[in-house]
């Protein structure tokens, strides 16, 4: 499989990855509307972690709810620029495809959610969450595999960013000493 991975071109490794997100995305999201009803929960480790499903027409932490046409058309911008400007995003290196195949499967796997008549939301499922002392619940938003796979592709191309790449550096040439 790796070796099949090598022989790849760029972008060849950019849409396997974001087929191989997209596609594991899709099929998680199918097995939570096959097990559980909309607002269903499922505890998994008593008070840190369970399986919800949660519908979020909103962005990331559910803001910008009830846009969820703007942000299908914003998603959609939003994957049309990326691969127009790949190359300003480390296209030519292989932790620059990883990010971009993360980041394009991510965002079709959304996108798809919110585009399907069937849903017409992104479908989370993952939370987790604390029960302080005092009672309640408190926690991190709940997400899924595409919002995952968004995250680490942007933290990727963060990553990369704060690189020099020594291929695209030219020398400096100091002038000349003066004489005197």
């Amino acid at each position: 499989m790796f070796a099949a991975f090598n022989s790849m071109t760029g972008n060849q490794r950019i849409a396997a990855l974001a087929a191989a997100v997209f596609a594991f995305d899709q099929f998680t999201k199918l097995v939570v509307l096959r097990f559980l009803g909309l607002e269903q929960e499922h505890e998994v480790v008593p008070g840190f972690f369970k399986f919800v499903h949660w519908g979020n027409t909103g962005a990331a932490w559910s803001l910008f709810r009830h846009n969820n046409h703007i942000l299908a058309g914003v998603s959609a911008v939003a994957m049309i620029a990326l691969w127009i400007f790949r190359r300003h995003f480390e296209a030519h290196r292989l932790t620059g495809q990883v990010a971009l195949g993360l980041l394009f499967g991510g965002i079709a796997g959304n996108l798809t959610d919110r585009l399907l008549p069937s849903r017409q939301h992104v479908i989370d499922f993952i939370r987790f969450y604390l029960h302080p002392r005092g009672g309640g619940e408190i926690g991190f938003p709940a997400f899924n595999i595409a919002d995952s796979a968004i995250c680490v592709g942007v933290g990727l191309l963060i990553l990369l960013s704060w690189q020099v790449d020594r291929s695209r550096v030219t020398p400096r040439v100091e002038p000349a000493s003066r004489a005197k």
